[in-house]
């Protein structure tokens, strides 16, 4: 039985010309001395607003390192993050924590789900920390769980679920308070062709109709022909510009 993908309503956005995200000669080392290890270096970024973005490259290539430094998740050893012109490493943490709570989608390969919460209350509880509107959090909970087919599994805790509709709560959950940005490790991971291919849909609405920004990391050829940017990583260097 062919599977629809709930329609999301359009939100008309205003085009802005500069980037919503920016990376400025960042790099990122772990450890001192001789046992240093440089995960990225020289990377030079401009992510459009209400662009979709893949990150691609072999494991270790610094997909993720970079994905948790656009995340203000950990800080560059030199260079720069910006979000709509402001540096975030200049924030207190207080601040980044704040932003990444209201402004931010945030889709891991680690689920990170509550056990002891249902797949319901794990993406309502999450739009109660990102403080939206409790009149309205019913709703949007239900609405993004059925953006990613698990409404009629809401009601099962995460040991209940199969890793891959464990997937589809995180995602729901990054998705239930229509981040500004979305930054995704790879989010189709654990899913099959349909259901990732339902899910990068999801993604590809919320970018048209509500004009959020999507940043993911993946493997998977199909999702490449569906983003408007591919960029590659190879020994933690942007070796291919992105690419209309």
């Amino acid at each position: 039985m062919k599977m629809e993908t709930p329609s999301i309503p359009i939100v008309k956005q205003s085009q802005h010309p500069d980037p919503i995200l920016q990376a400025v000669n960042v790099k990122k080392v772990f450890g001192r001395g001789e046992t240093a290890v440089t995960a990225v270096k020289n990377i030079h970024l401009d992510i459009a607003a209400g662009s979709m973005v893949a990150l691609k490259g072999r494991s270790g290539s610094g997909k993720t390192t970079l994905l948790n430094l656009l995340a203000a998740l950990d800080q560059p050893t030199e260079g720069q993050v910006l979000f709509n012109g402001q540096e975030l490493s200049r924030l207190p943490e207080k601040q980044r924590s704040l932003w990444r709570r209201s402004q931010l989608g945030l889709v891991f390969q680690a689920f990170g789900l509550i056990p002891l919460m249902s797949a319901y209350e794990n993406v309502e509880f999450a739009l109660r920390i990102a403080g939206t509107d409790k009149k309205l959090n019913k709703e949007r909970a239900e609405t993004a769980l059925e953006w990613v087919g698990m409404k009629s599994r809401m009601k099962h805790r995460p040991p209940e679920l199969s890793g891959g509709e464990q997937q589809r709560v995180a995602i729901a959950r990054a998705i239930a308070h229509e981040p500004l940005l979305l930054l995704a490790d790879e989010p189709t991971a654990e899913l099959d062709s349909r259901m990732g291919l339902q899910v990068i849909k999801v993604f590809r609405d919320l970018v048209e109709r509500r004009g959020m920004t999507v940043v993911m990391t993946t493997h998977d050829p199909g999702i490449m022909e569906i983003v408007d940017h591919v960029i590659a990583l190879e020994d933690g260097e942007i070796v291919a510009e992105p690419k209309s």
